[in-house]
């Protein structure tokens, strides 16, 4: 694992993470870049390559809720150097595979079939019940240069157990390298984190994420 990514590597992976979002793409800001995501519990992200004077001094200015600084760092290295106020959103990983995804012994199950879609340069696979009524998992791969940045994975509740994550990783994948990447990235959750090591990815740098709440959601 690396200590931290490089912004070209976060620009990157933020342009991809915006087309899979359909949102405007990353803009510089200091040594960081930030996007405009204008949702009701996210109003714009920064991201920095290391907690260093950029993102510090940013802690200090911004009093807003739900406008989240993020950062290819530990909480630990930085946490006692922003105001108490700005609160971590759980565990998070940076992960990367340069290599093909391992192989799986399993066909996707009869009951089951495969739609495609793209917009941007985003490509959309969705895992359907074979009378179309329900959607068993979802995922997304937008293509920047030569990396490949998997986004919005999810399986539904009910749907789970049955390889269909697996399956879709390795689909989106396919679509992945006919675009000419092989660089694979993706930040996950600490449950998405074990799906992945299965497939052969690896952390490759910390992730942290954190956020001011409003006053209402602490009162919760």
């Amino acid at each position: 694992m690396k200590n931290k990514a490089s912004a070209e590597i976060l620009e990157k992976w933020l342009k991809g993470w915006s087309l899979s979002r359909e949102l405007p793409l990353p803009v510089p800001y200091k040594s960081g870049f930030t996007v405009d995501v204008n949702a009701p519990m996210q109003k714009k992200r920064y991201l920095f390559s290391e907690p260093n004077d950029d993102f510090i001094q940013l802690s200090k200015i911004i009093d807003e809720p739900w406008v989240y600084l993020k950062v290819s760092s530990t909480f630990e290295t930085f946490k006692d150097k922003i105001p108490s106020k700005w609160k971590i959103q759980g565990d998070q990983y940076m992960m990367s595979c340069f290599h093909p995804m391992v192989a799986l012994k399993r066909c996707l199950p009869d009951d089951y079939t495969i739609h495609h879609d793209v917009y941007n340069s985003t490509h959309v696979v969705r895992v359907m019940t074979k009378n179309g009524n329900e959607q068993g998992a979802i995922g997304r791969v937008a293509i920047v240069d030569d990396m490949a940045v998997y986004d919005q994975i999810i399986t539904d509740e009910k749907h789970r157990r049955k390889g269909l994550a697996s399956l879709l990783m390795k689909e989106l994948e396919k679509i992945a390298l006919s675009k000419g990447a092989r660089n694979n990235f993706l930040v996950a959750t600490t449950e998405g984190k074990s799906l992945y090591e299965t497939l052969g990815w690896e952390i490759y740098s910390p992730y942290t994420s954190i956020v001011i709440p409003s006053d209402d959601s602490l009162d919760d």
